[in-house]
């Protein structure tokens, strides 16, 4: 029969050297209830609301962040919306090239987004101000007028906040130097508003902002056609028709002091036609020898006008230049036009006043 062991409890002294061991080899961990420290555990993994509800949340802010920054492209009414809540850059549009935009609108919509801003203070029904895309906004307009579908009534659209009214001007600007050429009068006219208004401090500064990327010699360009329009704009009814070289030369004219002779002429007459206006212009400018040359810096002199008013019965001398010599032989009467601003323009507009002076005199 196998001897049983006997067993001995352990001494005072060995419990002191185990524990002692035990301290020195485990972590002490804070003592408390455990469901404090599952309470504790519990609250640092908590976040409000279910998956759904923060996955919800978190898209909010992003299309928060997305619409602050001009990438969400909304659906606008067409009746929102005021196209010249800014003066407009372009003020012809070419009746061709809109009736393709029309036709490829019809087909697949407006591609790329219009840019608008929101009017502040607006009393009608207009919530938000053109700035750019006035040629997509037109063509749809004039489908949706023209009975078009109802999806025509929206637009697409970006909702920007310009910081200041220059950067709206610069960003029309931009887009059509861009997409389709502005004419020289049209750059001239939007940097003349865009002063006027006080987007800039004068229009040397809008011109030079507005087009940044033009060469100096462009931008020189523009200020002269800007001048005409502050000096002329409200007489001129075809000045998008001025050739470059015609407007450098009216512009030479002004800058000499050919103002106040081409607004007695132009407010006197109505042109019929883009080469009448120019006729008249013409004739003004060559009364006033053109802009007059400085005998110090050369070039050709300047030409003496006869002076106006009649030499004999048969010769009239006229204010802008012009003679006019009667003349007959066996087959009648004719009357000879000579002089500097003689053209076909101003002799289709003498015909056509001849014209009507002898119609209402037979009648």
């Amino acid at each position: 029969m196998a001897k049983r062991r006997k067993l001995e409890a352990p001494s005072a002294e060995d419990m002191n050297r185990i524990e002692a061991e035990f301290r020195r080899e485990t972590p002490m961990k804070h003592l408390g209830a455990p469901i404090a420290q599952v309470a504790a555990d519990t609250a640092d993994a908590f976040e409000s609301g279910t998956p759904d509800q923060r996955r919800d949340e978190a898209q909010a802010a992003a299309y928060r962040d997305a619409e602050e920054q001009g990438r969400v492209i909304r659906q606008i009414a067409l009746d929102e919306i005021e196209p010249v809540s800014i003066p407009r850059d372009r003020t012809v549009l070419d009746k061709e090239a809109l009736e393709e935009l029309e036709y490829s609108i019809s087909l697949h919509g407006v591609r790329l987004p219009i840019e608008v801003y929101e009017v502040k203070g607006s009393t009608n029904a207009k919530r938000y101000g053109l700035l750019s895309g006035y040629r997509r906004l037109v063509a749809q307009q004039n489908l949706y007028a023209r009975g078009g579908h109802e999806k025509l009534a929206r637009i697409n659209a970006v909702v920007r906040d310009p910081d200041q009214m220059g950067g709206a001007f610069v960003a029309m600007v931009e887009e059509n130097e861009i997409r389709q050429d502005l004419s020289h009068f049209e750059r001239g006219r939007i940097a003349a508003i865009a002063a006027q208004q006080g987007a800039f401090a004068n229009t040397e500064a809008a011109v030079a902002e507005m087009f940044a990327a033009a060469s100096k010699a462009k931008r020189s360009k523009i200020r002269s056609f800007a001048m005409i329009f502050e000096l002329l704009g409200d007489l001129l009814h075809f000045p998008e028709a001025l050739r470059e070289k015609d407007g450098l030369r009216l512009a030479q004219g002004l800058r000499a002091g050919a103002e106040p002779r081409l607004r007695e002429v132009l407010g006197a007459q109505t042109a019929a036609d883009a080469k009448n206006e120019w006729a008249l212009i013409d004739a003004v400018l060559s009364e006033q020898g053109d802009a007059t040359t400085d005998p110090k810096r050369g070039g050709r002199p300047r030409v003496a006008l006869p002076k106006p008013g009649w030499s004999g019965t048969d010769t009239l001398h006229t204010s802008t230049g012009v003679t006019m010599r009667k003349e007959s032989d066996s087959s009648g009467y004719v009357i000879r036009f000579s002089g500097k601003g003689v053209s076909d323009g101003l002799m289709e507009m003498l015909m056509r006043d001849i014209q009507e002076k002898l119609e209402k005199g037979g009648s």
